[in-house]
């Protein structure tokens, strides 16, 4: 049997803020193609954050290079208050609503989160041209763009798909791939962090960010037909940390800031590294099938993970300065202006001083990887 061609996906996670990482390693790739090259990713995947990355980089998936600049300006210029209120009245009152509606059950039962994205919208709707994405279909420079999203009621992590020719919708234990024209909502939905932002509405069902349940985040692009992929995480505890037994540590109480960094950690992060884990063993399980099996359509999946270098937690501790007076007195009590509480922070930190920080630092981190890249994506270097 001939090998199949190989089908390059590319995996956008989830992670607030953290996201602006995932932008640097785009423009250090953009760095690497020659001019004009075509978008080098026929499959892009992507859940909260990452989604926006996802879609912004598939409706420019005819000029790569001018997508990914784009991109970047929109994450070195942003600001809180583009994504969230983050004036003292917008402040108090989504604090207030949440107290009332949520906590004592009073007025009308509404979605209602500690903080108010509705600039969030706008700010999508203007920048947005989600028509580019049909138009990369119909001229082949692009296959299929995914975004994933989090049932409230059905407890499914839904995979909406935009895609040409004919791809198949998915049924698995609690995961779903279902065809659909994408909209801002979706985008909306799928970066909907619980509780921080309100959940959005999809036809019948309301839906939130879909890392919560996305127990194979790598699973959607191999179902729109990619058979590699690169990996893009936002994990902020770099491999290679020092062993638990040289670690020093304080016996202080954790505060609630820290607990919710913990939480989130463990609903971005966690569930993409072990379905990379899983991954690995298929491929070395499949390395020692005879070519007769019965199992001979485990095929391999070549993986390239590239994750931060250093502690993200510890750029948005730097940064915490920037955030806008009303936040960061909001943000204090639970202790994530804290160092220890900074965990949060990096989730919320919408400034351009700590997003452009995470764009170079995903720059350095690729262009670290350059022979790898490079062969991964076929690119000949000069």
């Amino acid at each position: 049997m001939r090998p199949a061609e190989p089908v390059t996906g590319l995996i956008l996670s989830g992670g607030g803020a953290r996201a602006a990482y995932q932008v640097g390693v785009l423009a250090a790739i953009a760095e690497l193609l020659p001019p004009g090259a075509p978008n080098p990713f026929p499959v892009i995947v992507g859940t909260s954050a990452g989604a926006i990355n996802a879609v912004s980089l598939a409706s420019g998936a005819m000029d790569f290079r001018a997508a990914i600049q784009r991109l970047t300006a929109f994450w070195q210029g942003f600001r809180s208050h583009l994504v969230l209120r983050s004036d003292w009245p917008g402040v108090i009152r989504q604090a207030s609503r949440f107290f009332i509606h949520s906590l004592l059950g009073l007025g009308a039962q509404v979605p209602v989160a500690l903080l108010n994205s509705s600039p969030l919208r706008d700010l999508l709707q203007e920048r947005l041209n989600l028509d580019g994405i049909d138009e990369a279909i119909r001229h082949k420079h692009l296959h299929a763009v995914a975004v994933t999203a989090f049932g409230y009621e059905s407890g499914q992590a839904v995979t909406f798909y935009q895609g040409g020719g004919t791809i198949d919708a998915w049924l698995r234990h609690r995961r779903i791939g279902m065809p659909t024209q994408l909209t801002v909502e979706h985008l909306l939905a799928s970066s909907a962090i619980p509780l921080l932002f309100a959940p959005v509405k999809l036809d019948q069902e309301f839906f939130g960010d879909g890392a919560v349940r996305q127990s194979a985040p790598i699973s959607p692009a191999l179902h729109l037909g990619a058979n590699r992929v690169l990996v893009v995480g936002v994990s902020g505890n770099p491999r290679g940390n020092e062993p638990a037994a040289q670690r020093t540590y304080t016996g202080q109480e954790p505060t609630l800031a820290q607990i919710g960094g913990h939480m989130l950690n463990s609903t971005f992060i966690d569930s993409l590294e072990s379905d990379i884990e899983l991954l690995e063993r298929l491929n070395q399980f499949s390395h020692f099938q005879p070519a007769d099996s019965a199992a001979q359509g485990l095929a391999p999946v070549e993986v390239l993970v590239i994750a931060p270098s250093q502690p993200i937690d510890e750029i948005a501790a730097r940064h915490r300065q920037e955030l806008p007076a009303a936040l960061r007195l909001f943000l204090r009590g639970p202790g994530a202006t804290k160092t220890s509480g900074a965990g949060v922070l990096s989730y919320l930190l919408f400034e351009a001083g700590y997003c452009s920080e995470l764009i170079e630092l995903g720059r350095r981190d690729a262009l670290a990887k350059r022979e790898e890249l490079s062969r991964f994506l076929g690119i000949t270097q000069i």
